[in-house]
């Protein structure tokens, strides 16, 4: 069973600018390319900040506005700071949210949602820039075939974990949704069985219609007792 990462969704063809890139040309690249960010690199291609829309539009909110207000907080300075912004090194915000290349894509989802960002630069372990994951490309999970998330159920689980039932036990797949229907031992097989599906890549959801002869949910209370998490 195939875990999915960053790597397997990224873009690797990633617009980047150099940190003396000037501000219209920041300006330039989002609106030809139609981006709302754009990671800022050095001469050795690692991450040193990200320059946005938001962070390009300082000249214009400031605009005229010579004197800071009295008793005005830090955000408000730093806004103030990039309205006189020249190059991306002054524009970027800093440090950026950078993801590691191998990051599970459930985590780097975590992230984004967490730092409210649309977009992760990918590193390496040197912080080199080597692909760049948005929102969109962590979807890409759930245009899986269903064979293909059948396939992972039946070899990466079923086979594995469930071996002593894995001939009365049958996993069926539509638009993403995996029904398991069959028979176990005992409730715990089953719990495992529907715990580990739902992390497949591309699942949306399981359906648990398996019998079980034993019910021991209350000796081992919760998956979190036999290691699931």
């Amino acid at each position: 069973m195939k875990n999915w990462h960053v790597d397997d969704v990224m873009t690797t063809s990633v617009v980047t600018v150099p940190e003396e890139a000037p501000y219209r040309a920041v300006v330039d690249l989002l609106i030809r390319h139609r981006l709302s960010a754009v990671p800022v690199v050095d001469d050795f291609q690692r991450v040193t900040g990200v320059v946005s829309e938001a962070d390009l539009l300082r000249k214009i909110e400031y605009a005229g506005d010579e004197k800071p207000r009295l008793f005005e907080g830090r955000r408000r300075r730093g806004e103030r700071v990039k309205a006189d912004a020249r190059t991306a090194a002054d524009l970027m915000s800093v440090p950026p949210v950078t993801v590691l290349k191998g990051t599970p894509i459930p985590a780097a989802a975590r992230l984004m949602e967490r730092e409210g960002v649309k977009r992760l630069p990918v590193i390496d372990d040197l912080g080199r820039l080597v692909g760049i994951v948005s929102r969109g490309d962590l979807l890409k999970v759930h245009l899986r075939p269903d064979d293909d998330i059948r396939r992972d159920v039946e070899e990466g689980i079923l086979r594995i974990y469930l071996a002593e039932n894995v001939l009365t036990v049958k996993a069926t797949v539509a638009d993403g949704l995996v029904t398991l229907k069959g028979h176990v031992d005992r409730w715990s097989t089953a719990d495992i069985a529907k715990r580990l599906t739902r992390q497949i890549a591309g699942v949306v959801d399981v359906v648990d219609e398996l019998e079980y002869d034993y019910d021991d949910s209350n000796v081992l209370g919760t998956g979190i007792a036999y290691g699931i998490a």
